[in-house]
């Protein structure tokens, strides 16, 4: 079976995608950093998502000698000129191992960033880029990203159970629930990660 590293250690990122994979490129085994426990952090120092998930898809395949797919998210809101956006995961400053704890804190920060923006002005953008990095034996390599955008609202408070990171207070256009509230098949269908995953995949089957 053709195998593909997974360049993350959140666990609800790592299942979201594993599902998403297995919709549109199966028959793949994906395998998390957690299966390289001496994998060196990569340091996301890149000015946009594009930078930041070339970052981790080269340096974790040059390590893992393995086809790598990585991806980096943000959170891009109307009413803060973008923010938080590249910094997302990191934007209430937690530097715990936590991820709901962060979560919680990034939610936070976003309610309280909002506080005095009315109904009707709160819009946003859930944006992903997804990289595919292959290395050849002959030196040469394969590498191919796509971006998947989901146009929405934040909510004046966080609701639901599923999901991670700011799918509680991110109302997707055409829905009335957050993404939190949405069951995993049907944000699987709406997704940002999903656009980009079921754009990429056929590029994955290809060149796995």
């Amino acid at each position: 079976m053709r195998q593909l590293v997974l360049a993350s250690k959140n666990a609800g990122k790592i299942a979201e995608l594993e599902r998403l994979l297995g919709k549109y490129a199966a028959n793949i085994k994906v395998l998390g950093l957690n299966d390289f426990p001496d994998m060196p952090e990569v340091i996301e120092s890149g000015k946009s998502l594009s930078e930041n998930a070339w970052l981790k898809a080269k340096q974790i395949s040059n390590f893992s000698t393995m086809p790598t797919l990585a991806d980096d998210s943000g959170l891009f809101i109307d009413a803060l000129d973008g923010q938080p956006g590249i910094y997302s995961s990191r934007w209430a400053g937690y530097e715990g191992n936590d991820s709901r704890q962060k979560d919680q804190l990034n939610i936070s920060k976003a309610l309280s960033e909002l506080a005095n923006i009315p109904v009707g002005n709160r819009g946003a953008q859930f944006k992903t880029i997804v990289a595919f990095y292959k290395p050849n034996s002959d030196g040469s390599f394969i590498e191919h990203e796509q971006l998947g955008v989901l146009s929405g609202q934040i909510s004046q408070r966080a609701i639901g159970e599923f999901g991670f990171g700011y799918d509680p207070i991110f109302i997707p256009d055409g829905f009335k629930e957050t993404l939190a509230q949405l069951a995993p098949g049907v944000k699987d269908e709406v997704s940002h990660r999903a656009l980009a995953l079921r754009a990429i995949a056929p590029f994955l089957l290809d060149h796995l």
